[in-house]
């Protein structure tokens, strides 16, 4: 019984260890080869972060590489590596030719709405309806943090381990649904190889779009079959949540148009402030692995006290928010002045 119980997390592990190591072997075939540059490339512009154009391949590794690992350990998962590979294509057509907004947030709602439709919850409409709103603003999150050094890929890597991990150990164990986190989590590793500072590739929508997609399928996922809270998902994976919210938020309210591209984000302001891309990508990750931390230890908690521990943790995050502000201003008026 000892030896089985601990063959499963070395399981786990050397699923990550396997798909990190395919995805980077991937990643650099399409390097050493030119055809990186010829599949996706990123030019920079007013609004973006980086000076040099850079490949924007990191999906061609990561999701073949995912969804072929997931249909292998994890079957039964079968419709979200369907919705992953729609979002994938639709994502890569973007990538190279650009496709209307509404065209894509089209493509979205149809993979989310497919997943409740065929896996409904026991809940009531309304409810169901606000949980597919959060899967599709998680699918584009992601997308909007593909633009620094390592963020987008140490947000899966973070994210999806702890999915992994929650999944393994938690009140009611998913063997399927921890391969496929440690799948996701492994080939995140291995494009991290790539896109941590200097980052010589992104993830591109090819990547980013299907990897949000999968972040919120597997929360929904892990939530209807019991294996964590339905507030789980959200904290794991709050600091680029709540940094998103509110930026969308605040340009909402200044009637700007919320899926151009912009450099307002709290992680942008960091790196404009001086921070820089690496310090900048590890703050983060500090920040990001004390809210699963916490999301750990609130799970074996009661539910009155669970809640108020999410809601504690969410005014940290915005009084963290609140000091970048108070030296995005500071920066600002210097700046003026010069």
């Amino acid at each position: 019984m000892l030896l089985a119980s601990i063959s499963i997390p070395l399981c786990a592990a050397a699923v990550a260890v396997i798909c990190a190591a395919l995805c980077a072997a991937v990643l650099g075939a399409l390097l050493k080869s030119g055809l990186a540059w010829r599949l996706a490339t990123d030019v920079p512009n007013e609004r973006s972060l980086h000076e040099r154009p850079t490949p924007r391949v990191g999906g061609w590794g990561m999701i073949p590489v995912a969804v072929a690992a997931i249909l292998l350990l994890a079957p039964s998962l079968w419709l979200m590596v369907l919705g992953a590979v729609f979002l994938a294509a639709v994502s890569q057509i973007d990538d190279r030719r650009g496709l209307p907004a509404r065209v894509r947030f089209a493509a979205h709602f149809v993979a989310v709405l497919a997943l409740i439709v065929v896996y409904p919850a026991s809940i009531p409409w309304w409810f169901l309806a606000g949980l597919a709103f959060l899967m599709l603003w998680l699918i584009n999150l992601y997308n909007f943090m593909d633009g620094s050094d390592g963020l987008a890929g140490g947000m899966a890597l973070f994210g999806f381990g702890a999915y992994a991990v929650a999944a393994l150990f938690g009140p009611i164990p998913m063997r399927e649904l921890a391969w496929a986190g440690a799948a996701v989590a492994g080939t995140a590793c291995g494009f991290l190889l790539f896109n941590f500072h200097p980052a010589k590739i992104f993830l591109g929508d090819a990547g980013s779009i299907p990897t949000g997609f999968l972040a919120g399928a597997m929360g929904y996922w892990g939530w209807r079959a019991g294996a964590w809270p339905i507030w789980f998902p959200a904290l794991v994976f709050s600091p680029f949540i709540a940094d998103a919210s509110v930026t969308l938020i605040r340009r909402l309210l200044r009637g700007e148009k919320f899926w151009q591209a912009h450099r307002e984000h709290y992680y942008q302001r960091m790196i404009r402030l001086g921070t820089g891309h690496a310090a900048t990508a590890l703050v983060w990750y500090l920040v990001m692995f004390a809210g699963i931390i916490v999301a750990f230890w609130a799970l074996s908690l009661s539910t009155a006290l669970q809640w108020g521990i999410v809601a504690g943790w969410a005014v940290a995050l915005l009084l963290m928010g609140a000091a970048i502000d108070v030296r995005w201003r500071s920066f600002q008026s210097l700046t003026r002045q010069s």
